[in-house]
């Protein structure tokens, strides 16, 4: 993984259960495959969707999230692929939409779909990561091409596959810092994040090696974690080193992953 994308990637964990968590993600992906909009839906089963994240409406008719959210979202092929029980992954619209859909009015219309510019029949193409959030609801991050630019190339949508389980498990993680933060307001919840930062792989890290993980999932150079904990930038680096070696990984983006799995174990839906 290139160090650019490494950097992208502690950003976004960093601002994960916040108002800049949306951004951040597309920010992450925008490095390795430019687009133009971006949405994420969470589909309830037999409910109107939820809007987690608006990436779109500055570009969009300010009439077209109405009219999808009172009642055209029924014939959106990601809503309807969404609850017929879609495998997680990234997929291209057409691979889901029937065969006449795109001659639809709801595909050209910039009054019913949302993801389209104020120019009918604007969108180029549209692609979405499907993320199982809990029983009997998937969410859908799309992302979107319009105006004059090109559908998604093979090799770009096959380096955004290689972050799908990154993105799966960040939309995941987000969705339950919406309910955290809720019970945290109210005083009932106490702070998830810091315990599972010390209790993360604490059979096989020291503490001082957890403390380490702990500033670089928050996006801390080497030299930044160094000042820190007040130890020199090499040192840093020969624990980095030990630290991947005793999880059995090679680098940020599994490490994340870990991070991930342990949180979602610890708060179970």
């Amino acid at each position: 993984m290139l160090a650019r994308e490494s950097i992208d990637i502690s950003a976004m964990i960093k601002v994960i259960g916040t108002p800049d968590f949306g951004a951040s993600l597309d920010a992450m992906l925008r490095a390795i495959a430019p687009f133009d909009l971006s949405v994420v839906f969470a589909f309830p089963y037999d409910t109107r969707p939820i809007l987690l994240y608006d990436g779109y409406t500055h570009g969009v008719s300010p009439r077209a999230l109405t009219a999808y959210l009172g009642g055209a979202y029924l014939l959106d092929p990601f809503y309807v692929a969404c609850n017929n029980g879609q495998p997680a992954g990234l997929w291209r619209m057409r691979e889901l939409a029937p065969d006449r859909f795109f001659q639809s009015n709801f595909s050209s219309s910039s009054e019913v779909h949302p993801c389209v510019s104020m120019e009918s029949g604007s969108l180029i193409e549209e692609v979405g990561f499907v993320v199982p959030l809990e029983e009997a609801m998937q969410a859908t991050y799309s992302l979107m091409r319009c105006r004059d630019g090109a559908p998604f190339s093979d090799q770009e949508l096959e380096r955004l596959r290689l972050y799908e389980p990154i993105v799966r498990e960040a939309i995941r993680s987000n969705w339950r810092q919406r309910d955290m933060a809720a019970a945290s307001a109210n005083g009932n919840g106490p702070d998830v994040l810091e315990g599972a930062f010390e209790s993360l792989c604490a059979d096989r890290l020291t503490k001082q090696q957890r403390a380490i993980v702990r500033l670089i999932l928050r996006g801390h150079s080497n030299r930044s974690i160094g000042t820190a904990m007040n130890i020199a930038e090499g040192t840093v680096r020969i624990h980095r080193k030990n630290i991947y070696r005793r999880l059995g990984i090679s680098g940020q983006g599994a490490l994340f992953r870990i991070f991930i799995d342990h949180l979602n174990r610890r708060q179970p839906y």
